[in-house]
């Protein structure tokens, strides 16, 4: 009896020499090099538009991992329980350090290399990459009515632990960033020129370190959208490990612009973005989604940790502009 990840193999034209289970992929050794039998959560369709992407980004000189073709020339291969995956290049390499600048630094490169390089391959855009869930102005929107029921719950409440009561100390203060920053959303026009193809998971996890220089990996959640979208996920990842550091974020942003100059209106994109307070409703929608009879001591560090941050994260925001 074949072993799942066996069995999906056998539809490629490749030698399996050896397989290793790994976090939620498998890692071959074959005979065409190290790859990755990874998830793919989306269609067929979807899956062969980015695998034409990569390989047009390839061709163009920008390093990117490829995928593998099965012997019927499909980009993706189901499990018994209907679930797609598809076989790719491992790319080897460290995951960039979040204090080390010139990481982070390779890091922003990396991406703006890819802003400019995927920006090239397609002109015609199929509808099932752009995701309405995608646009800032939906998806922060909805966040914003999701800390607004947090904060319901919590008033309702006769007797407040002390998450609920840091939470209700801080929330006139972010909620107040939440609704400047939605309203400045839902009043852009002309997002044309701020648009094209995001890698949609850009953080230091897919930042690697190798012998060839700081490669982008993991293509799984393009979409066509916000390019500052990345930027502004790669910024507060980065920021948010190092106390929101100016130095770090003018570093960060001098090295992207070395490779791609951001325009007025994407400037004034990234500085709403970062405005919004996704720290906040994150840990802040983890609590309501979890069991409230016992109160996480993580969510209560980590709500106490950022707003220790906040004086440095605004000023961070106020001098975002000086430095653009």
């Amino acid at each position: 009896m074949y072993y799942q990840p066996e069995a999906m193999l056998e539809q490629y034209d490749i030698e399996i020499k050896q397989i290793t289970k790994g976090r939620g992929v498998f890692c071959c050794e074959t005979d065409q090099g190290k790859k990755v039998l990874a998830p793919f959560r989306g269609s067929a369709e979807r899956a062969k538009f980015v695998c034409e992407i990569l390989c047009s980004m390839q061709e163009k000189g920008y390093p990117v991992e490829q995928v593998s073709l099965t012997k019927d020339g499909q980009c993706v291969v189901t499990d018994e329980s209907g679930m797609r995956f598809w076989l790719k290049d491992l790319v080897e390499g460290n995951e960039c350090q979040t204090g080390r600048e010139k990481d982070v630094a390779a890091g922003a490169q990396a991406l703006a290399g890819f802003h400019c390089c995927v920006s090239s391959c397609i002109t015609e855009i199929p509808d099932f990459m752009k995701n309405t869930k995608n646009e800032p102005a939906v998806l922060y929107y909805r966040h914003y009515r999701e800390l607004i029921l947090v904060k319901n719950f919590v008033q309702s409440r006769k007797t407040r632990n002390e998450f609920e009561r840091s939470f209700w100390e801080q929330y006139t203060h972010y909620i107040a960033q939440a609704k400047e920053a939605v309203g400045m959303l839902q009043e852009r026009k002309d997002q044309g020129r701020t648009r094209g193809f995001c890698h949609g998971d850009c953080n230091q996890h897919n930042m690697l370190r190798t012998a060839q220089g700081v490669r982008l990996v993991n293509y799984e959640n393009l979409f066509y959208g916000e390019q500052m979208v990345d930027l502004a996920n790669y910024l507060r990842k980065i920021l948010e490990k190092n106390s929101w550091s100016t130095d770090m974020g003018k570093h960060i942003l001098e090295a992207y612009e070395k490779q791609r100059k951001l325009c007025k209106e994407e400037k004034q994109l990234l500085h709403v973005l970062l405005l919004f307070p996704e720290k906040f409703w994150k840990v802040s929608n983890h609590y309501s989604n979890s069991h409230k009879a016992w109160v996480s001591g993580r969510d209560i560090e980590k709500l106490n940790r950022l707003i220790a941050a906040e004086p440095a994260r605004e000023h961070f925001l106020e001098n975002l502009f000086s430095f653009l």
